[in-house]
């Protein structure tokens, strides 16, 4: 039999009442393309890329060799040659690709071309463009293919592959020896016990892993009970306890639920990265990678090449091809952090990329498809910046489908105790410092100072605190100069000089909280009766009046 003969009519047998399909004397069934990535997918998400590649190469492989055995059984073949290509047109038949022009055989001298390849499809439609060849199942194949009819070990890889940006596929087939070292690392896939030695350390690597949060997770618990027995339990590293913070958490956790880009608006150091990774977190995006790049801090001629990669050459230093972050980040978020330093060219490229979702790389002359979530943060004004023209109009809408502001920590004291502790515990924690808590007066200190570096300002006070406290207690000589100087000032609100009774008020709740609540020893470190501090919370509305409550109730007063 001669390879033109071959016809898929007579190869497809059909049994509706049976439940079967026949294809080429062999049961078959029929998964959709789609299906296939979705394994592919699986596997590389739970067992990394070296696990997934052997698995699905050996895979390939054993259907290869039993196609081959097929082949040879069902058909009588005029020569050797008819048998290789016969192999390449039935894989065609199953949809697994179109050979391009030029030979069938594989074993051709220039190679085996492949068009619409699933796999590669497959493969950019859930990872984005890939690094290397990805039609691990297709060379498994027809190298098993190849192993089978001509009596031995053939292995075939890639050269060229769709699924790295190439044109097209390109496959040559090779004897282990004939390949030498050039591929060494590659051929290693199709070895018995490579599959077993990827997923132990794929594996391994995951057990590490927990371990180590684990670890992480119980010393953080530690330190946290050690600092504070009653502080509410972090969310997702913020802490939560000023009106304010509790509508943007709010805000932020429903916006989390769609894909619309996000602007996220605040001074320095008030925490606009960490509401982008609570987004992120509590998205259906969780999954994938979370990207973080400072525009300011990248070369304006740079700053290109970084987002969206470059290819071989484009430029000097140039060596080889590079993604950028926007395929880094390929079905996850990307924070554009300070996005006010863009320049105008790039700020129309970044429209182009944002509307459109595809990028090109720096040096080529086609689009790649990107599959990310924009999160773009500044401390400057962008609407004063279209106002006075320094910023696209566009752009500035295209970015702010919902706007979250991360209010400075002066306007949201509430926060400040529980996150100075919070922040001790975690200095304290990875300095291995056996630190229990504030001293007296250190929680005043704290509270009356402005913070005008905001929670970073904050966290870098608390690292100092953890370790310079010489006797397992934070004291006031332990805090930075700028902090200390605070108790010689009144603390002032944002529009003047605070009323007494609100000062009072936050002393108050200020002792109480360092205290764990405990009104005994509060009162006694304030040189008070008990009696007293619980006239002055109920005063200030803290402590609800009983009497009052009666006569709401109806009862009679006495």
């Amino acid at each position: 039999m001669r390879v033109e003969e071959l016809d898929y009519r007579e190869l497809l047998e059909l049994d509706a009442d049976g439940g079967t399909i026949r294809f080429a004397g062999q049961r078959a069934i029929l998964l959709d393309a789609f299906s296939m990535g979705i394994l592919r997918k699986y596997l590389v998400e739970n067992f990394g890329f070296a696990a997934a590649r052997t698995l699905l190469t050996q895979f390939g492989f054993a259907h290869g060799w039993r196609m081959a055995e097929a082949m040879k059984a069902e058909f009588t073949w005029e020569s050797d040659h008819d048998l290789r290509c016969a192999g390449t047109r039935i894989n065609a038949m199953e949809g697994l690709f179109r050979a391009g022009e030029g030979s069938l055989d594989p074993l051709a001298k220039e190679g085996l071309v492949l068009v619409a390849s699933y796999e590669a499809e497959q493969h950019a439609l859930h990872f984005g463009p890939c690094g290397g060849p990805v039609c691990w199942t297709l060379c498994g194949l027809i190298s098993g293919f190849l192993s089978r009819v001509s009596g031995q070990e053939i292995f075939v890889l890639e050269d060229a592959c769709r699924g790295k940006g190439d044109d097209q596929c390109h496959l040559h087939s090779r004897t282990r020896e004939a390949w030498g070292d050039e591929r060494a690392e590659e051929l290693r896939y199709f070895e018995a016990d490579s599959l077993a030695e990827s997923l132990d350390i794929s594996l391994q690597r995951v057990v590490d892993s927990l371990k180590k949060a684990e670890r992480q997770l119980s010393a953080r618990r530690r330190a946290l009970v050690q600092v504070s027995p009653e502080m509410d339990e972090p969310l997702r590293g913020i802490i939560v306890r000023s009106t304010a913070m509790r509508h943007l958490v709010d805000l932020a956790r429903r916006a989390s639920k769609v894909d619309s880009t996000l602007l996220i608006t605040g001074e320095s150091g008030v925490g606009k990265e960490r509401i982008a990774r609570f987004v992120h977190e509590e998205s259906m995006r969780h999954a994938g990678p979370f990207v973080a790049v400072n525009c300011g801090a990248i070369a304006e001629n740079l700053l290109e090449s970084e987002l969206f990669g470059h290819a071989r050459g484009s430029f000097t230093g140039a060596v080889q091809d590079r993604p950028g972050l926007f395929e880094a980040a390929q079905g996850g978020t990307l924070l554009l952090d300070e996005v006010w330093e863009v320049s105008q060219g790039m700020q129309t490229k970044l429209l182009r990329a944002i509307q459109e979702r595809e990028i090109r790389r720096v040096g080529e002359n086609h689009d790649r498809k990107v599959d990310v979530r924009i999160i773009a943060a500044t401390n400057k004004d962008l609407a004063q910046g279209v106002a006075d023209g320094s910023f696209r109009q566009d752009l500035y809408y295209r970015l702010k489908v919902v706007e979250l502001h991360v209010p400075p920590l002066r306007e949201r004291r509430e926060d400040i105790l529980p996150l100075a502790r919070a922040l001790l515990a975690s200095a304290a924690g990875w300095m291995n410092r056996p630190i229990s808590g504030f001293a007296p007066g250190v929680a005043d200190l704290l509270l009356r100072h402005d913070w005008p570096g905001n929670v970073r300002e904050l966290e870098n006070a608390m690292e100092r605190a953890a370790a310079l406290a010489p006797r397992g207690r934070v004291e006031v000589e332990d805090l930075p100069e700028e902090i200390r100087s605070a108790s010689a000032k009144p603390m002032a609100a944002t529009e003047g000089v605070r009323r007494l009774e609100d000062v009072q008020k936050d002393y108050l709740l200020a002792a109480l909280e360092l205290n764990g609540g405990n009104q005994t020893r509060t009162a006694e470190q304030l040189g008070i009766g008990v009696t007293t501090l619980y006239r002055r919370l109920r005063d200030f509305g803290m402590i609800a009046n009983p009497r009052s409550s009666q006569r709401k109730g109806g009862a009679p007063s006495n």
